[in-house]
């Protein structure tokens, strides 16, 4: 049984686990990638690809959006074959993509224009945690709107909470990510300093997870860490640290503190700098690790 038609614009590593979830809870899922190979991986899993954004809005009452940039967003929405220009009243964009405020807005008006609604919905946690449905909504707008969409959130993740008017999803986001960032860095400062106190980061790893100064950055990206391998497939430096510079600039525009931040953001900038920013931000553990002399300089590294 058919539990009903989403579609979902942008199906990388975010937006392919929550498709093939939503496909494995019974729902139709019309998509859209720009890449075809991705567009190719969305149907061998039972998904139906679409050839324009305004074909996925035709198809499909509720759509997903999980988009890299404003720029994808502002194209999605009202570039050629973008969704205005086969919205209707009564179409939820559910906007899932880390992304300023004000973009989210510019692009919840012009949908509006056209009779769709726009929820403000960011995810917290990695494509990785998203496969296994663990992952969390952070859903903003109105309650009516959310209420509608819970069976396509219970799809895809293991929780979601409306955290008040369009916009709140988002700083709520950036202030869970500032942890995120702050978290894996503290990991990987210990796990530094167990291999510099003579200690086996992989031995020592379910110890410390065991122990009261765990966090799920320990646990998650732990393991990635003691084996000095990180693969990019789940996230990267490169993608945190967008969140990061928009985590700076909402601070900076409410006067808020956040030193252990920008500490963070000089390590990801360094892990940058080191040409790792494909990698995944459990790779401030090698940054750390060269400082400290255990890893041979960044140009004799591959």
């Amino acid at each position: 049984m058919v539990a009903g038609t989403v579609g979902i614009i942008g199906i990388g590593n975010l937006g392919s686990a929550m498709a093939g979830n939503l496909v494995a809870g019974g729902f139709r899922v019309i998509g859209l990638d720009i890449d075809p190979g991705r567009l190719r991986a969305f149907a061998q899993v039972g998904g139906e690809p679409a050839a324009s954004p305004a074909e996925v809005v035709a198809r499909a009452d509720e759509v997903i959006l999980c988009l890299p940039s404003a720029d994808a967003l502002r194209r999605v929405i009202s570039g050629e074959g973008g969704l205005v220009t086969a919205g209707r009243p009564g179409v939820v964009l559910i906007e899932t993509s880390t992304l300023p405020v004000p973009v989210k807005e510019e692009a919840r008006r012009a949908a509006g224009a056209v009779g769709m609604d726009m929820l403000d919905c960011p995810i917290s946690g990695t494509g990785a945690m998203a496969r296994r449905r663990d992952i969390a909504v952070y859903a903003s707008g109105p309650e009516a709107l959310i209420e509608r969409c819970r069976p396509i959130f219970a799809a895809i993740a293991r929780a979601a909470h409306r955290v008040g008017d369009f916009g709140a999803g988002t700083r709520l986001k950036l202030i869970s990510n500032l942890l995120v960032s702050v978290h894996t860095a503290a990991a990987a400062e210990a796990l530094t300093l167990a291999a510099c106190s003579g200690l086996d980061p992989a031995a020592v790893l379910p110890l410390l997870c065991d122990g009261s100064g765990t966090s799920r950055m320990l646990e998650v990206r732990g393991p990635m860490m003691a084996a000095d391998h990180f693969p990019g497939d789940s996230s990267t430096v490169d993608v945190l640290f967008k969140d990061v510079e928009l985590i700076l600039g909402l601070a900076a525009d409410v006067n808020c503190p956040i030193p252990l931040m920008a500490t963070t953001a000089t390590m990801l900038s360094a892990a940058r700098g080191q040409q790792l920013g494909s990698s995944d931000p459990a790779v401030l553990a090698r940054v750390l690790g060269r400082l400290a002399g255990l890893q041979p300089p960044a140009d004799e590294t591959a």
